[in-house]
């Protein structure tokens, strides 16, 4: 996609909404780390009616410590891989305790070397916690970016490091949210509503349901 096509799509997303949100709830940089770790191969629904009951029981690292895996589990059962994420985010507030003071450290490096915590999930909670102009590649992201033309690439890194160059700055700190909710409500994976998009002329899809 050509550098003015893609200044008009961020120009149209900026206009339709210009201080789009993320769906998970929290309260907190620690209690937005948590959520994203559980919301792996999850939907954001089912992770926050489970940290609607998590939340309120253990809203720092210590409380959620104290838990213990087996406490939390019973919080999370109903989310998707449960036992591991359990494992991983009590770990995470050990280590958050151990060697960040209990706070959420806003460098990558240090949120890469959290327990559950990839570049994903780091990227995420240095965008919204911290807001820096990072861009998390999920599915959406990657479908997105090469069903448009707008970074297409073979691996989420590829398709993130060409997002990063592609988007203009002033539109990068939201990149990724505009480009999450257009995945996950209009241009979906089985079933694009492209009659209903506001990008459909400028994006290269062949396929297009219009």
């Amino acid at each position: 996609m050509k550098k003015a096509a893609i200044s008009e799509l961020f120009a149209r997303f900026a206009a339709a909404d210009p201080d789009p949100q993320g769906e998970l709830e929290y309260a907190s940089p620690f209690q937005l780390l948590v959520a994203v770790i559980l919301s792996a191969q999850a939907t954001d629904i089912s992770v926050n009616k489970a940290t609607a009951r998590l939340f309120p029981v253990a809203p720092t690292p210590e409380a959620m410590l104290a838990l213990g895996e087996a406490g939390l589990t019973e919080y999370i059962k109903t989310i998707g891989l449960y036992r591991a994420k359990a494992r991983n985010v009590i770990l995470c507030c050990q280590q958050l305790l151990e060697k960040h003071g209990g706070e959420v450290p806003p460098e990558r490096q240090a949120l890469e070397a959290l327990a559950g915590v990839g570049r994903k999930t780091a990227n995420v909670v240095l965008n919204i916690a911290f807001g820096e102009p990072t861009i998390a590649v999920d599915t959406h992201l990657f479908r997105l970016g090469n069903r448009t033309g707008l970074a297409p690439g073979k691996t989420p890194l590829a398709v993130e490091q060409k997002l990063l160059k592609a988007v203009p700055a002033k539109y990068r700190r939201h990149a990724h949210h505009w480009l999450i909710l257009h995945g996950r409500y209009v241009c979906k994976a089985r079933k694009p509503e492209c009659s209903r998009c506001l990008i459909a002329d400028l994006c290269e899809f062949k396929g297009k349901t219009i």
